[in-house]
C-alpha cells in the first residue's frame, strides 16, 4: 500500500476523530440544548461543566481526551497494519523510523485542528486542551502527565481552568524540548501548545483584567 495513501487515510481520521462535538452532543442528548447557546458559548468540557454538570462535563473532558489519544494511536496501528501487507511500497523499518514520527506529529495538529474546526459545526469548535492532552499522553506520557499535573495543581489553586490551560500548554511545551524527543514530536507539541494559548486569547484578556470566571461562577 502506498505511503502516500496511508498517510493521507490516517491524517484524515485523525481529523474525523478530533472532530466529534462532544459537549454538542451531550447538550442535545442531555438537555436537548444548544450548548453554543448557553454559558460561556464554547463546545469545551469547561462549559460542559457549566451548563451540564459535574459528571456530563467530566465526561466530555474524558472523550475529548480519548479522541487525541486516539488519533495517534490508529495512525500507529495503521503504519504497523500497512507494513505488514506484501504489496507495501516503503518497508516497516523506513516507516517507523523516517516517515512515522512526521506522520504522528500531522496527525496530531489534525486532531487539534479537527476539535476547533469540527466540519459538524461549520468548522467551530473548542479550544483543544482536552483534546492536546490526549495527543501529549499518546506520544509521551512523562511531558503529559506532567502537562496533566501542572493543570489540576494550578485548577486547584485558582479554579480557572483557562489559567490552567495555559500553563499547562507552557510546560509541556518546556518539557519536550528539555526532555530527549524527536525533532517531529517537539514541532508537534511546540505547535500545538501555543495553537492551544492561541485560542485562549479572548480567555487571556479576561486574566488580566480579572474578569475571567472561576469554576462555579457564570461566565459573562
Amino acid at each position: 500500500m502506498s505511503l502516500w495513501i496511508v498517510s493521507t487515510v490516517g491524517l484524515l481520521v485523525a481529523y474525523l476523530l478530533g472532530s466529534i462535538p462532544t459537549a454538542f452532543l451531550a447538550g442535545k442528548l442531555l438537555k436537548n440544548i444548544d450548548i453554543r447557546e448557553h454559558g460561556s458559548k464554547s463546545v469545551g468540557a469547561t462549559n460542559a461543566l457549566r451548563v451540564l454538570g459535574k459528571w456530563p462535563g467530566l465526561a466530555v473532558l474524558l472523550i475529548d481526551l480519548l479522541k487525541g489519544a486516539v488519533a495517534i494511536i490508529f495512525v500507529r496501528w495503521l503504519f504497523a497494519w500497512s507494513g505488514a501487507l506484501p504489496s507495501t511500497e516503503t518497508s516497516t523499518e523506513m516507516a517507523s523510523e523516517v516517515w512515522l514520527p512526521w506522520i504522528v506529529c500531522l496527525a496530531g495538529l489534525a486532531a487539534l485542528l479537527g476539535h476547533s474546526r469540527s466540519i459538524w459545526l461549520k468548522f467551530a469548535g473548542g479550544k483543544s486542551a482536552a483534546t492536546g492532552l490526549g495527543i501529549l499522553l499518546a506520544i509521551s506520557w512523562p511531558v503529559g502527565l506532567s502537562a496533566a499535573a501542572v493543570f489540576g495543581l494550578v485548577l486547584a489553586v485558582s479554579r480557572i481552568v483557562s489559567l490552567s490551560s495555559i500553563l499547562a500548554a507552557l510546560t509541556a511545551g518546556t518539557l519536550v524540548f528539555g526532555l530527549e524527543h524527536s525533532l517531529p514530536y517537539q514541532l508537534l507539541v511546540g505547535a500545538g501548545c501555543l495553537y492551544v494559548i492561541v485560542r485562549h486569547r479572548s480567555n487571556i484578556q479576561r486574566l488580566a483584567s480579572g474578569t475571567e470566571p472561576r469554576i462555579g461562577q457564570s461566565a459573562q
